[in-house]
């Protein structure tokens, strides 16, 4: 019995010491890994894992980023509650997608704008205000500046301590410093008829900042400027201007030019279309290193209302105006003239005014030409009226002829105002 047990266990078995030591026919068959397997294997999961981590801490940052520019912004609440009080007395939109956007330039010195002039028991008025209207295509935008010393009727509104101000008849700015923003919307809605679907305000720090974001913006100077009020000193000639000279340029006024109100205006609108140029040419908007910057400038200096008040929707708005045309981005000043009782104010030119609000209600097509190319290149008054003689002559007939007749059924011509387009070399003008 025990000879049979030990035959037919019989000799050890060379394969299986093979198999042992990996070097047989089952290291062949892949039973345990070869080292540059081994290794290979560990790279390629510590990459897996290093590039988790990047993508990990760049999504991070890519939040924080995100947070911080949307916390930059303010939020106009009382402006808000105040309109919303109102609701029933405002226009209402009567073209979908069209936007209208009032944007308004705080001349407010307190805080850092101290620097600028005395500060009134934190007082302010708005130094600039501009009616931008987005074409429902998003094929043009026009930029209308409301003169500061038009003479408006402004409605009751209320204070910052909700006090119920009186209906009066007063220059343009004192809505501002009466009511704040909710004010002034509601004092253009009834000047204009057009319904203003969000509003923006920028302090001085917050527009020299921008102009800075961009690394300056280019001007031309018929004549050198020293401007001690202004803070202003430039020679004449094509040149940059960084944030603190720029914001100096747009609100000169008696040392540049004839001095006038107008005159600043237009100067002001060139700036900004010279600004919008450098922001599209280039590639800001595009460059995420370069966007930046101008994103953490312009949220700082925003307060906005409800609708406005985060970068998605800024970023929607931005997007929406990326592909105009620079020449289709035009800025004009309201038809004004000096205001009969008082030569220092100013007053609505009728019908011309009206004209306009009504194609920007209805968003229709505006022509915005440079004042010496109207009526062919003749001086233009003070006034600031927008149409050649000749254009209001057609109208009148048109609106006298018999109903039916060719000339009043024929169709009404694209009315054309004296202004720029952001396209436009201000050293050739």
């Amino acid at each position: 019995m025990d000879a049979d047990v030990s035959e037919s266990a019989g000799p050890p078995d060379d394969s299986d010491d093979s198999a042992a030591d990996g070097s047989g026919s089952g290291a062949e068959a892949g039973t345990a890994p070869a080292p540059a397997d081994g290794h290979r294997r560990r790279w390629l999961r510590w990459t897996a894992l290093g590039a988790s981590f990047f993508v990990l801490v760049a999504a991070g940052v890519g939040w924080w980023l995100y947070r911080k520019l949307d916390g930059n912004i303010r939020t106009d609440v009382s402006a808000a509650a105040e309109l919303k009080a109102y609701e029933r007395e405002r226009p209402v939109s009567v073209v979908h997608d069209a936007e209208n956007i009032l944007l308004i330039g705080s001349d407010s010195r307190a805080g850092e704008n101290r620097a600028y002039g005395r500060d009134d028991g934190g007082s302010q008025r708005s130094d600039t205000t501009i009616l931008l209207h987005l074409a429902a295509d998003r094929k043009s935008a026009t930029a209308m500046s409301l003169p500061r010393d038009l003479m408006v009727d402004v409605p009751v509104c209320h204070t910052a301590d909700g006090k119920a101000t009186k209906k009066q008849f007063a220059q343009f700015n004192w809505a501002f410093e009466l009511g704040g923003t909710a004010c002034t919307v509601r004092t253009v809605e009834k000047l204009t008829g057009i319904r203003i679907d969000h509003h923006m305000v920028v302090d001085f720090n917050g527009f020299k900042d921008m102009v800075d974001a961009v690394d300056g913006v280019e001007v031309c100077l018929k004549k050198p400027v020293d401007d001690a009020d202004a803070h202003l000193k430039l020679p004449a000639g094509r040149q940059t201007l960084d944030g603190e000279q720029a914001l100096g340029y747009v609100r000169a006024r008696k040392s540049i030019g004839n001095g006038s109100d107008t005159e600043r205006m237009d100067r002001q609108q060139q700036f900004l279309g010279a600004l919008v140029n450098k922001v599209q040419s280039n590639g800001v908007l595009l460059n995420p290193t370069r966007l930046y910057p101008v994103l953490d400038a312009a949220t700082k200096a925003l307060t906005t209302d409800p609708g406005l008040d985060s970068l998605k929707d800024l970023y929607e708005l931005v997007r929406g105006m990326r592909d105009v045309p620079t020449d289709k981005v035009q800025f004009l000043t309201v038809p004004r003239q000096p205001y009969a009782a008082n030569r220092n104010r100013d007053e609505l030119v009728q019908p011309d005014a009206d004209r306009l609000f009504k194609r920007l209600r209805g968003d229709d097509p505006v022509v915005v030409v440079p004042a010496d190319q109207l009526r062919g290149g003749a001086d233009r008054d003070q006034d600031g009226a927008d149409r050649s003689r000749d254009e209001n002559e057609k109208n009148s007939r048109k609106k006298n002829a018999p109903t039916g007749s060719p000339e009043a059924s024929g169709p009404s011509p694209t009315p054309t105002y004296s202004g720029n387009n952001a396209a436009a070399d201000l050293c050739e003008q």
